[in-house]
């Protein structure tokens, strides 16, 4: 395996889990009815955050597989890994 793919390996993984992991707390927050009102402040960032999550594991996962077809687009696709990962941190970061 080429390093830059077990690089996109690495990214495509850590978006995996974090998109899992968001997702999972949605499931937990609609298993409590009961702290409904406790959290309606919540389910908009979550939801964002879900989002933007999936899209991250979408454009890694297009960037991890285009590396190891060797495809022509995986050059525009891993840019876009990037960006997208420079603008997750550029809004996410403290």
């Amino acid at each position: 395996m080429r390093p830059l793919a077990l690089l996109l390996g690495i990214a495509l993984g850590s978006a995996v889990s974090l998109f899992v992991g968001l997702s999972m707390t949605a499931v937990v927050l609609l298993l409590l009815p009961e702290f409904k009102d406790d959290f309606a402040g919540e389910w908009r960032p979550l939801m964002i955050g879900i989002g933007s999550t999936f899209v991250l594991t979408a454009i890694a996962a297009a960037s991890f597989v285009g590396e190891l077809k060797g495809w022509r687009w995986r050059r525009a696709a891993q840019g876009l890994l990037a960006v997208a990962i420079a603008a997750l941190l550029w809004r996410y970061w403290p």
